[in-house]
């Protein structure tokens, strides 16, 4: 599905379109559809199935995005890859919100004063690990 980029993403500011593909519940991706080799393709990460994770988003983005009248909105966070993937982190300053209505997109720059529960750079290895424990005590 493609998304019109409507306040760009920090570092790819002539990025007009994304391509947003679901991976699963936790992992999606996007990319540029229109196969240019300056923009990368991007793993995203669904930020409510790994912490509690609220923020206010701008109104100019919710004029921007018509959240008002947005019926499928999802919020996503960038993670960055490494190997192994427990070194992977997660910017959780920098949510990237996405209208499903009218295939609209922007990222959300969170102020880290307001947000210092936030991170830009979470380890993932934080919520591995905590994922491993709920599973050792249901066994």
């Amino acid at each position: 599905m493609i998304f019109e980029v409507k306040s760009p993403i920090l570092g790819f500011e002539r990025v007009t379109r994304m391509e947003f593909e679901k991976i699963d519940e936790l992992f999606m991706r996007v990319s540029n559809p229109d196969g240019d080799g300056g923009v990368p393709t991007f793993t995203l990460v669904n930020p409510f199935l790994l912490r509690n994770y609220e923020f206010e988003i701008p109104t100019a983005l919710k004029l921007l995005l018509d959240l008002d009248n947005c019926k499928n909105l999802l919020v996503a966070n960038i993670m960055v890859l490494q190997n192994p993937i427990e070194d992977s982190t997660i910017n959780f300053l920098a949510p990237l919100v996405f209208n499903f209505d009218n295939h609209t997109m922007a990222q959300v720059v969170l102020d880290s004063i307001n947000y210092p529960q936030y991170s830009i750079a979470e380890p993932i290895r934080v919520y591995c690990d905590k994922s491993e424990t709920n599973t050792q005590a249901t066994n």
